[in-house]
């Protein structure tokens, strides 16, 4: 009989990226298409698209969708059609404040992709999701050792991990999980100048039990593991660097 490590991996699977037009999701992207999967791509910007699904296999698709509204996620996954395993990484830039300068009727705008995007995305998305499919979504490590500053981040990922538990409970036997991810070097830090982030960047590779900061990569490896590791749900994945630990 074949074991399920053999009949678990992603060659000819369909996979979804929301939010796979940079970043991590590219980076997502390509590892599992180097795996052998069909990939979709979905992000709002069709420029930055076309420009990914050249780093892709031939055969990858990808639509513009605005993630900020429920309408547009449900009608992505009504055309879509059935697949195995989604993925949710979309989300803007990282907003770090001190609760005083933070105000609270833009912090309330930072949810809307990042959280209620991936509400919406499993609300619409799970019924179209194959036997042994998974849902894999993004938190970070803010969520287990927030730093001043970071009210916004640390709450959303505290969110994402709950939901994830949530969500492994109700959904079962599709497998959600989550990737907690430390700082990875991608776009989403290009909210702080040059200067500061490069510091940023000096002062993590002084400090991370790995003496590096992450790349996209680590992070795709992590979701490429998730979506083939058939007996693992309701965790957040903890890829830092060791960062919890310091």
């Amino acid at each position: 009989m074949e074991s399920k490590s053999k009949t678990n991996d992603l060659r000819g699977k369909k996979v979804i990226v929301l939010g796979g037009s940079s970043g991590l999701g590219l980076a997502a992207a390509i590892a599992a298409g180097n795996e052998g999967a069909n990939i979709t791509i979905v992000s709002s910007n069709q420029s930055r698209i076309d420009k990914a699904l050249g780093e892709l296999p031939d055969g990858s698709r990808g639509f513009a969708v605005d993630l900020s509204q429920e309408k547009n996620i449900k009608s992505f996954f009504e055309q879509a059609g059935h697949f195995d395993h989604l993925v949710y990484t979309a989300g803007e830039n990282i907003t770090m404040s001190m609760v005083d300068d933070t105000d609270i009727e833009s912090g309330k705008d930072f949810f809307t992709i990042r959280f209620w995007g991936a509400f919406a995305a499993i609300k619409y998305g799970k019924t179209y999701i194959n036997e042994g499919g998974s849902i894999t979504l993004m938190s970070g490590n803010f969520g287990q050792r927030p730093s001043a500053g970071y009210s916004l981040g640390s709450t959303i990922c505290g969110a994402m991990d709950a939901f994830t538990r949530a969500m492994a409970v109700e959904l079962a036997p599709i497998r959600v999980n989550n990737i907690a991810a430390g700082v990875i070097r991608t776009n989403l830090w290009n909210n702080l100048s040059e200067e500061d982030r490069n510091g940023f960047y000096k002062h993590l590779e002084s400090t991370l039990l790995l003496k590096r900061v992450g790349e996209a990569e680590d992070i795709a490896q992590a979701f490429v593991y998730l979506m083939k590791q058939p007996y693992a749900t309701g965790q957040s994945l903890v890829t830092d660097g060791g960062a919890v630990l310091v």
